[in-house]
């Protein structure tokens, strides 16, 4: 397996050679949707909190009559029947959202978006990419010189002038490969590899 070598000025270079157990896989579209909604869901926090009807602060005595007034019986003004009322089953701040994935079918998933991220021209391999000082100007102007706007870089090791310039730039991010999520793969249009970052790809996900 071969991926193209994007050079500084945009072009492409000498193709680099990949493990095909990992960058030329069969894209498993209902897999790699799990695995994403898998990581979306386990990185929910219960932030969210509604009262039943003992928590609602409502007065317990009978709004009227049981009989006689000719509109339905009601017992007090917390009825989840009722503006205003408790819920029934009230959303609480430890509810749990987390979805189980397995380490094999997780990297299955790793593996297939690679894989079809290289047949779609997706991913390059980048041989150098590092900033003389950690200005966003510095990086916008490199992303721009290789033809991109959308990007994920992983790189083998992210030093202080990538991670600084990087920070303010909301369609570029640089990652090391063990950080490389699914969501950010299938999010960002173009994905950039370092290589050396490759073998480390290769090894997190055999």
């Amino acid at each position: 397996m071969e991926l193209k070598l994007l050079e500084a000025n945009g072009k492409i270079g000498e193709a680099v050679s990949a493990s095909p157990e990992v960058f030329e896989r069969e894209y498993n579209e209902a897999l790699v949707h799990q695995v994403v909604i898998a990581y979306q869901a386990n990185a929910r926090s219960g932030n969210r909190a509604q009262k039943d009807r003992e928590m609602v602060h409502h007065s317990t005595k009978k709004p009227w009559n049981q009989k006689g007034t000719g509109r339905a019986r009601a017992g007090m003004s917390s009825s989840p029947l009722w503006r205003g009322g408790g819920r029934i089953f009230p959303n609480s701040p430890d509810e749990n959202f987390s979805h189980k994935v397995n380490k094999k079918m997780y990297r299955a998933g790793m593996r297939s978006i690679f894989s079809q991220l290289a047949r779609e021209g997706r991913l390059n391999v980048v041989d150098d990419f590092n900033l003389e000082a950690p200005k966003t100007k510095l990086l916008a102007a490199k992303v721009k010189a290789m033809g991109l706007e959308s990007v994920l870089i992983i790189l083998d090791k992210v030093d202080e002038n990538l991670h600084l310039a990087s920070r303010n730039l909301h369609k570029v991010a640089i990652v090391e490969p063990k950080h490389a999520d699914p969501l950010s793969l299938v999010h960002y249009q173009n994905i950039l590899v370092g290589k050396t970052a490759i073998a480390q790809i290769e090894e997190m996900l055999k």
